[in-house]
């Protein structure tokens, strides 16, 4: 991906760094080519040369560009589960998942992590990304999911005569588990996503109490991984099942919905970051019946939305740490509305606007494995910036409405927002 060349100050507005410090008002954001030298009082920034590009905040916020540290991007407007692996062919998945992308960049997510995604598509879509052929956040790819037999994941009938090729391995055993990450390893992905637990999706057979591997499985899965430098997260909804990952030797835990006093000191002794990813439950109990979500699984969600809600709450103020992002790409949870996980997170279950943007930013590229390259506005990382017309302080909401971007940045380049230039449609041949 390239990276700005020359200087460029960015000031007249608020500096949230992603630290967790208090904002700094009149602040500046110095950045040169394509990396922040200066972020801190406006009366403290360097001497700049005079072909300085300048960017004016109008009064507004300058921040770090956010991370989706659960991104689906070959999700698409998923009615049913069935929609997720026989409704589109390859083909059309990728071109669908590469309007994702840039739409998430467009909504001011720089970075993503993704948390599963059809026929290893993350891994091609990171490659034309990093190329520059497309515009998107960077991406840490996981590709097709792991599953056991009969799980969450594995819900066409035998009789169909079909499996879930494109989606997800579906293992029984050790040694499936050991052959799908060796498989995976090939195929050039840095994250295992697997599911240890059901979800409220699933009442009858793999409800949110369920356990979906058994523990012999995911320490397989672990152990092959981590012997390949890949890193492991899991879909965790149960209470045996968060703790069966933590002891498993999970690097992340998805959701971590139900979770006890044992589960947050196993958590905590690791430092192990969940990202709970609450607003699919909220929408999926909100807007669930006009897409004909039986009451059944309604109830479900709510129950996870409590349960994840307050177990979020006691992670974050016993130290541990939130990604923030999750699930989009539903007809209820559309990609694009990112950011209403983040207004969630203030308005419902209690964080502050701070604590929210740190986790959406220094957290999320921690989770990533790039906290030294990005996240946060402090000299020597890449300027991968957002900024924003309005007091995103006093108004969490407006990292909504990707209208009051001014500029959202990579590596110093603008690609989205009011000051962004059409993206480039001619591609540099190699000679």
């Amino acid at each position: 991906m390239k990276i700005a060349q020359g200087t460029t100050l960015i000031t007249n507005g608020q500096l949230i760094d992603g630290t967790g410090k208090a904002p700094t008002p009149d602040a500046s954001l110095v950045i040169r080519d394509g990396r922040i030298v200066y972020a801190g009082p406006a009366a403290g920034a360097p001497a700049l040369p005079p072909d300085t590009e300048r960017i004016d905040a109008r009064g507004g916020t300058i921040l770090p560009g956010l991370v989706e540290a659960h991104f689906h991007a070959t999700y698409f407007n998923i009615a049913a589960l069935e929609d997720l692996d026989i409704k589109y062919p390859v083909e059309y998945v990728s071109l669908l998942s590469s309007v994702n992308t840039r739409l998430a960049l467009e909504c001011g997510y720089t970075a993503a992590r993704s948390g599963g995604c059809l026929f290893n598509v993350d891994v091609w879509l990171r490659k034309a990304i990093e190329e520059d052929l497309i515009a998107g956040p960077r991406l840490a790819t996981s590709g097709r999911e792991i599953c056991s037999a009969g799980g969450l994941m594995d819900w066409n009938p035998e009789f169909r005569k079909i499996g879930m090729e494109g989606l997800v391995f579906i293992i029984n055993g050790v040694e499936d588990a050991r052959k799908a990450v060796r498989a995976l390893v090939k195929d050039g992905i840095e994250w295992v996503k697997t599911y240890p637990t059901g979800d409220a999706a699933s009442p009858d057979l793999n409800d949110h109490h369920t356990l979906c591997m058994t523990f012999e499985e995911m320490n397989a899965v672990v152990a092959t991984a981590h012997n390949h430098k890949l890193k492991v997260t899991g879909h965790c909804r149960a209470t045996q099942g968060i703790k069966n990952a933590l002891r498993a030797g999970y690097d992340t835990i998805e959701h971590g919905t139900f979770m006890d006093d044992e589960a947050l000191d196993l958590l905590l002794e690791r430092d192990v970051p969940c990202i709970p990813a609450l607003y699919f439950e909220k929408a999926s109990i909100e807007r669930g019946p006009e897409f004909g979500l039986p009451q059944q699984v309604i109830n479900g969600h709510q129950e996870t939305l409590d349960g994840g809600a307050e177990s979020a709450r006691r992670i974050l103020r016993a130290g541990g740490r939130l990604g923030m992002g999750g699930d989009y790409g539903f007809g209820w949870n559309p990609h694009g509305d990112y950011a209403k996980e983040l207004t969630f997170f203030v308005k419902h279950v209690g964080l502050t606007p701070l604590e929210v943007i740190t986790c959406a930013t220094k957290t999320g590229a921690e989770i990533m494995g790039r906290g030294h390259e990005f996240g946060t506005l402090e000299p020597g990382k890449l300027a991968d910036v957002l900024v924003v017309d309005g007091d995103v302080m006093a108004d969490i909401a407006l990292l909504e409405d990707r209208k009051k971007f001014i500029a959202v940045m990579q590596g110093g380049v603008i690609k989205a927002g009011q000051l962004a230039k059409p993206f480039p449609t001619v591609v540099k041949r190699e000679k």
